[in-house]
């Protein structure tokens, strides 16, 4: 952790006073400081642009104006980028390995050019899914006054009159192949389901993030729903740089922030909302950063008292666009700290307590279907449950929105790879009431806990949602819904339960029970471990070896730096 500095200046100083820094200030002016650039705050001003994904096209625009509101407001600002992928085009093949790696690399790569420029406050500017983790993990590690600006959504695309959604292009590959939809109907989806700048639309993993860290205080009122090329984005930049500089002033820290009860705060909104499985593994993450014991079991502790209230998508049928129109998630988090669900007293990066930011905002409108009224849920309880038993002794999670049953019982269909599942899935060898099993997909084993996006789209698009189970050792897609459970933990790799599993085994899981279980007699159990054989990991060298190596189970965020 990063010292705290009472001087506005005492970091940055280190580089700019003195006679013995002559050097590094003849360098500082040749990218533009002057005399009087030395004498202010320098703040760091951490861009994922990147032209690879609609989710970040437009953030060098968004860097730019927070630069300009820095400078107004007194700061030096330099601007630095970090890398970033899509996930959306990553997915189904072997490139989304690297997703998941990714948000170490982001997250590095922030700490690393912040301690080396020795910055006295940060923005950070994010959009795909593993960006905003990846901030607030740097945020976290660093400990300087810092704001998470969220590039923002993207909007619907249209075809034929109606709405539709990178999901809606996965799906559609499975109703191509099981015979439903044409050439030319399949290249019209494609053609039509991302219309431009912003993260993918639905409640997917980026809106979700997005909206943990507005939860936590860590960005600015209506960050996580204001669309990405609505002119209050770029409005929201310049005040985040007014901020940062105030927080300096403050004296206000990133772990004055995220304390335990903001991150209670984070969860509940997941849960209303009806967010993303990876929520678990990126706030785990970045609880680790800021040295918050957080576990598996508070977040079951949390989803057994919040009601899930959002009608959106992947299982819903509105995207964030829609929730931004009726009053966004600071509406939704004004309805969940009224009735007693939320820790108003948490300190934000308005310098203001989240009760105090959420007085001034403005409730849902009344005339709206997409929140439900806390009497009448879609849910009595969070959609995200945790499961444990013998197939998962350290705990898997299940998405349970859009579900009408709880509890699936089933043969098991075991695969080693998602190729050989998609393989299996497109031969029609997978039949309602089946679980499909896909293992050696973890942290390690994959390696890098690759989404099954794809292979759960494929389910739906023949029919088969919530009539075929899911089980992997991998994880899903925000966009992926239907009965899914991911996370199995320990993984396959490492000898879990879910290595032992064979075909033909009858699987149970239960969310009333939060049970994940196979039938099995312990000497056989005890047969199948004498047996098992690990097998050598999947890649030897590069980033994908040096991740395997030090990653930690899914139930612990998969973190690369928990050292004994």
């Amino acid at each position: 952790m990063m010292e705290k500095s009472k001087d506005l200046r005492i970091r940055s100083k280190v580089i700019s006073e003195g006679v013995n820094r002559m050097p590094n200030r003849a360098m500082l002016r040749a990218v533009g400081f002057t005399d009087e650039d030395f004498k202010k705050p320098m703040i760091g001003v951490a861009s994922t642009w990147s032209e690879v994904t609609p989710c970040n096209m437009h953030i060098n625009d968004l860097a730019l104006q927070a630069k300009r509101g820095v400078r107004e407001n007194g700061g030096a600002p330099l601007i630095f980028n970090t890398i970033t992928v899509s996930d959306g085009i990553s997915m189904g093949h072997v490139g989304m390995l690297f997703s998941l790696p990714s948000r170490e690399a982001i997250a590095d790569s922030i700490e690393i050019v912040t301690g080396a420029k020795r910055f006295d406050g940060l923005i950070a500017i994010g959009g795909c899914d593993k960006n905003t983790p990846a901030c607030l993990m740097a945020i976290g590690r660093m400990n300087l006054p810092a704001i998470y600006v969220y590039g923002g959504t993207i909007q619907p695309g249209k075809l034929d009159g109606k709405n539709v959604y990178i999901v809606t292009a996965f799906e559609a590959v499975g109703k191509y192949h099981d015979g439903k939809m044409t050439d030319e109907q399949l290249h019209k989806v494609e053609c039509s389901a991302c219309p431009g700048p912003g993260s993918c639309g639905g409640m997917y993993t980026a809106n979700t993030m997005a909206a943990a860290a507005e939860a936590m205080g860590m960005s600015l009122p209506g960050s996580s729903s204001t669309p990405a090329i609505s002119q209050g984005k770029a409005a929201e930049c310049a005040e985040a740089a007014k901020q940062v500089i105030s927080l300096l002033e403050k004296d206000i820290y990133p772990r004055d922030i995220m304390t335990k009860k903001a991150f209670e705060n984070a969860i509940t909104v997941v849960m209303a909302l009806g967010g993303s499985t990876n929520a678990f593994l990126h706030l785990l993450a970045i609880a680790h950063s800021v040295g918050v014991d957080l576990t598996l079991d508070d977040f079951e502790r949390i989803r057994l008292r919040v009601p899930h209230l959002a009608d959106l998508k992947p299982s819903g049928r509105h995207a964030m666009q829609d929730l931004n129109d009726i009053g966004g998630v600071p509406g939704v988090m004004k309805l969940l700290l009224a009735e007693g669900l939320l820790h108003g007293d948490c300190l934000t990066v308005t310098g203001k307590t989240l009760a105090e930011n959420l007085a001034e905002a403005a409730p849902l409108k009344d005339d709206q279907d997409i929140i439900r009224p806390l009497d009448k849920p879609l849910k009595p309880n969070g959609p995200l449950v945790v499961l444990k038993g013998n197939l998962a002794p350290e705990g898997a999670v299940a998405k349970m929105s859009g579900m009408q049953k709880s509890r699936f019982v089933g043969q098991a269909k075991v695969y080693d790879s998602e190729e050989e599942a998609t393989e299996a899935i497109l031969r029609n060898e997978i039949h309602k009431g089946d679980v499909l099993v896909i293992r050696y997909c973890g942290p390690k084993g994959g390696p890098g806990m690759p989404e099954m996006l794809s292979v759960t789209a494929l389910i739906v698009g023949k029919g088969l949602g919530g009539e075929v189970a899911l089980i992997t050792d991998g994880r899903f897609s925000g966009g992926s819904h239907g009965f899914v459970v991911g996370h199995v933990s320990p993984e396959a790799q490492v000898g879990g339960p879910i290595a032992l599993l064979k075909s033909g085994d009858l699987v149970t899981i239960d969310s009333e029970t939060q049970q994940i279980s196979f039938e099995v007699t312990e000497q056989e159990l005890a047969a199948r471990k004498q047996a098992w054989v690990q097998p050598p990991l999947k890649v030897t060298s590069g980033v994908l070896a040096k991740y395997a190596r030090l990653v930690t189970s899914a139930s612990k965020g998969d973190v690369t730096d928990a050292f004994e």
